[in-house]
């Protein structure tokens, strides 16, 4: 099984950037800790990080056939991009959403968040821990993807 973790705008800045809001940890920390839970688990992951719209798209797009489910940071992009909501749609994978603040309670614009609604779940407001909320999160899903698909063959064997 393999986990996409695809992270948008500014989050290369964490540690350094509003450290009152996101905390001290850098990016490269948190994907280490989640590349170890990873490992403990028996599962692959692998990180993207971009500033541009179009790139993260396309790292979406790139999940089709090559992942089984995407955890995604979309940052800034969350409350604007359709683009990145049409992505997601299209791929059809397990996708959590995740954002270190809880983003109900910043600035107005920041409330709504544009790729929920195609999106599995969301972890928001948990400091980095959600990115580890997400990795057990995404590991439920796999398990029951596996459970139901068992029946389905265990249905069809009995037919």
């Amino acid at each position: 099984m393999k986990i996409a973790v695809i992270q948008g705008p500014n989050l290369n800045m964490l540690g350094v950037r509003e450290q009152h809001i996101y905390g001290p940890m850098k990016l490269e920390q948190i994907h280490q800790q989640m590349k170890e839970f990873a490992e403990q688990n028996g599962v692959e992951v692998e990180f993207f990080q971009s500033n541009l719209e179009g790139e993260i798209v396309d790292r979406i797009q790139e999940c089709y056939g090559d992942a089984n489910g995407i955890i995604l940071n979309a940052a800034a992009y969350t409350h604007t991009s359709v683009a990145i909501r049409d992505a997601i749609s299209a791929v059809s994978l397990p996708t959590i959403e995740v954002h270190i603040s809880n983003i109900a309670r910043r600035e107005e614009f920041r409330q709504k968040s544009m790729i929920a609604p195609v999106c599995t779940s969301s972890i928001v407001g948990f400091g980095p821990f959600g990115y580890h909320l997400a990795m057990v999160g995404m590991l439920q899903i796999f398990n029951e993807i596996r459970v139901a698909q068992q029946a389905a063959q265990q249905a069809a064997q009995q037919a």
